[in-house]
């Protein structure tokens, strides 16, 4: 099958929806399709506002069209809602095409987060919209679809997300030399990420953030006990992972966390709130402890047996990911076919 994939969420942006969209790619051309990847990286782009680190595609629409007329795709996925995707729904709609979406990032309550004056409730209604025109819309959890419907979304169906656990596995952990035990918060340092709810927690032994971020220099100059190794890769972020005994996750808005399943294979029990996301990846008092009160959470999470995170974490493949994705798509280019009145749809 050759598939057209459009995401403003790509290389050499690292976080986890790069992390799975850069894992389906390989697993799909592994199985046999052609994909093509239409990201920023392809167009002029610009700094993204208040989050310089990542650059928008300006004015993509006649790349986007060119590359898929060229292309000829057999099935149209848009992963983000952002300037490239919006080219993609544009030219669909222009051409009558089809097309899959996935919802990844809860955009609304981000922007709330940095400008206050903001609609979440408008903008799910815009979010609705966007991935209403979709034959389906791919989600990464149950609770997440049940959300989702709330909020106006149709047609919702399940795409859950592996992990790779070749990269992510137990090693010898990097010489820190910080008191014990070693809380770790692990991901893109953000102010949707609510770190400082970590931050702010009263535990004994030493705290690391490992990630990077707009909001990292502030909380570093605001935080100087804690300590910030700032982003890691590959088997370095693995030994920086290992070096602690724990991982607190303190935001309130992921829509799934695929660094607590990373994490969970390096043999890190985790610490989270019970919201969505974590309530889908962590079993309660076996692989992690969800607590509206953090720090009996982390405290308690520490007395977990590593084991069962890293069982569960190989259970959870990229390849199986893959494959359920693909059962997804829709044909992109059949004259007068009707969207279905349920896609294969996420019942609980």
């Amino acid at each position: 099958m050759r598939i057209a994939l459009l995401t403003d969420a790509w290389q050499p942006q690292v976080n986890g929806v790069v992390t799975a969209l850069t894992a389906l790619v390989a697993e799909l051309e592994a199985a046999g399709h052609d994909v093509l990847v239409i990201h920023p990286g392809l167009f002029v782009t610009v700094a993204c506002p208040t989050y310089r680190e990542i650059r928008l595609a300006a004015a993509p629409l006649p790349g986007v069209a060119r590359r898929l007329q060229r292309f000829v795709p057999d099935a149209v996925h848009i992963a983000t809602e952002g300037s490239v995707g919006l080219a993609g729904w544009i030219y669909c709609h222009l051409r009558r095409w089809r097309f899959t979406t996935s919802f990844h990032t809860r955009f609304p309550e981000y922007l709330n987060a940095r400008w206050p004056f903001i609609s979440v409730r408008l903008g799910y209604r815009v979010l609705a919209r966007f991935h209403g025109r979709g034959v389906r819309t791919m989600v990464s959890t149950p609770p997440l679809a049940g959300f989702l419907r709330d909020q106006g979304f149709s047609r919702l169906a399940l795409w859950r997300r592996g992990v790779d656990t070749r990269q992510f596995r137990p090693v010898a952990p990097v010489a820190l030399a910080l008191p014990g035990p070693v809380f770790a918060y692990f991901g893109r340092v953000a102010p949707e990420k609510n770190v400082e709810a970590f931050l702010d927690l009263d535990l004994p032994g030493s705290k690391l953030v490992i990630g990077d971020g707009p909001a990292r220099e502030p909380l570093e100059k605001r935080y100087p006990d804690v300590h910030f190794v700032g982003m890691r890769l590959g088997d370095d972020l693995i030994r920086h992972l290992c070096a602690a005994d724990c991982m607190v996750f303190p935001s309130r808005t992921d829509t799934l966390g695929l660094v607590l399943m990373e994490a969970m294979a390096c043999g890190l029990p985790v610490a989270a709130y019970p919201v969505t996301g974590p309530q889908q990846v962590v079993q309660q008092g076996i692989t992690g402890v969800l607590d509206h009160d953090l720090r009996a959470a982390a405290l308690a999470a520490l007395e977990l047996d590593p084991a069962p995170g890293i069982a569960h974490a190989r259970t959870n493949g990229w390849a199986e990911s893959a494959a359920e994705f693909a059962a997804q798509l829709a044909p992109a280019r059949r004259p007068g076919l009707r969207f279905p009145a349920k896609a294969i749809e996420v019942t609980s």
